[in-house]
C-alpha cells in the first residue's frame, strides 16, 4: 500500500510539473527526439494534463508545443531548433529537454544559450523535469 501511495505521489508530481510547465487542456504537443531514455513519468503527465497523446515527428500539422529531446550526439542544435521552429502555431513554444550535467548526452547551458539565440528564440523559463532531463522553454519571434 505504501509504496502504490509513492507511485501515486510521483504521478501526481509530474502531472503538476506539466502543469507548471505551461501545458494546457487541448493542446496538441509534438515529441521529437523520442529514444529509449526520454522521462517516461513526464511524457504521461503531460498527456495527462493535455488530454491528448503526444503526436510524433511525422505529424503534417502545426503544433501548440514542441517538445525536444536532444543529447549531445544528436547533431546541430541551433538546426533542431529552427525545425522546431516551422512546426509551432504562431503563440506556441518549445520546451527543449536536455540530458542533466555529469550524464550521457549532457549539453551545455552556453550551448543552450548560444543555438536558441542563433535560431531567433528567446529563453523564458528552465526546469528540472526529471532525474536525468532538465527543460528549457523557448519561445519564437512574435510574428514569424
Amino acid at each position: 500500500m505504501e509504496q502504490e501511495a509513492a507511485v501515486s505521489t510521483s504521478q501526481d508530481e509530474q502531472t503538476s510539473l506539466a502543469a507548471r510547465m505551461g501545458f494546457q487542456p487541448g493542446q496538441v504537443v509534438q515529441e521529437i527526439g523520442y529514444d529509449d531514455d526520454v522521462a517516461y513519468d513526464l511524457r504521461e503527465a503531460i498527456e495527462e494534463q493535455t488530454g491528448q497523446d503526444l503526436v510524433d515527428e511525422d505529424y503534417d500539422d502545426v503544433a501548440d508545443v514542441v517538445l525536444v529531446w536532444f543529447r549531445d550526439d544528436d547533431g546541430d542544435l541551433t538546426d533542431t531548433l529552427v525545425d522546431a521552429i516551422g512546426l509551432l502555431e504562431d503563440d506556441g513554444f518549445i520546451w527543449l529537454l536536455t540530458p542533466k550535467a555529469g550524464r550521457d548526452g549532457y549539453v551545455a547551458p552556453s550551448d543552450v544559450a548560444d543555438a536558441a539565440q542563433t535560431a531567433g528564440l528567446t529563453q523564458t523559463k528552465s526546469v528540472t523535469v526529471a532525474t536525468e532531463w532538465s527543460g528549457t522553454r523557448m519561445r519564437g519571434p512574435k510574428t514569424r
